[in-house]
């Protein structure tokens, strides 16, 4: 037996609009949206009960929670995107920023092959190189 990564929790001030911004931005869907916390999934995993091997292969969900405080220094853990080599990468950059995104400088030096940008928050992700797999 083994355990499975099940979600990542985000805390933020506005749990609603993150949860709606973010579900946004992968294409999932706002599942759950409470004073507590806020939930967004892969639109496959919605509904049905899954066998073990269809919930060894899910992706884990966002759960958005509220906190009193504003993000105060860099993550220690952020989100790392990806497009897919047949997607328009830079496209997708501009999409982010349009939507609220804005770039961010965390130490980064020279030509990498990622992209730092944070959401309407603060809380920093990466948008790298684009992947086969």
């Amino acid at each position: 037996m083994a355990l499975r990564w099940y979600t990542t929790v985000i805390d933020c001030r506005d749990h609603h609009a993150q949860a709606r911004w973010w579900a946004q931005v992968l294409g999932w869907r706002l599942i759950f949206d409470t004073e507590e916390e806020a939930v967004v999934i892969p639109p496959w995993l919605e509904g049905t009960p899954m066998t073990l091997q269809e919930w060894d292969r899910g992706n884990p969900g966002l759960v958005f929670v509220p906190v009193p405080e504003d993000k105060q220094v860099k993550n220690r853990l952020h989100l790392d995107l990806a497009a897919h080599v047949e997607d328009d990468r830079d496209a997708e950059i501009a999409r982010l920023e349009r939507m609220g995104a804005r770039r961010a400088d965390v130490g980064q030096s020279g030509e990498v092959p990622w992209t730092v940008l944070a959401d309407p928050e603060g809380n920093e992700f990466c948008v790298l190189g684009s992947r086969e797999f």
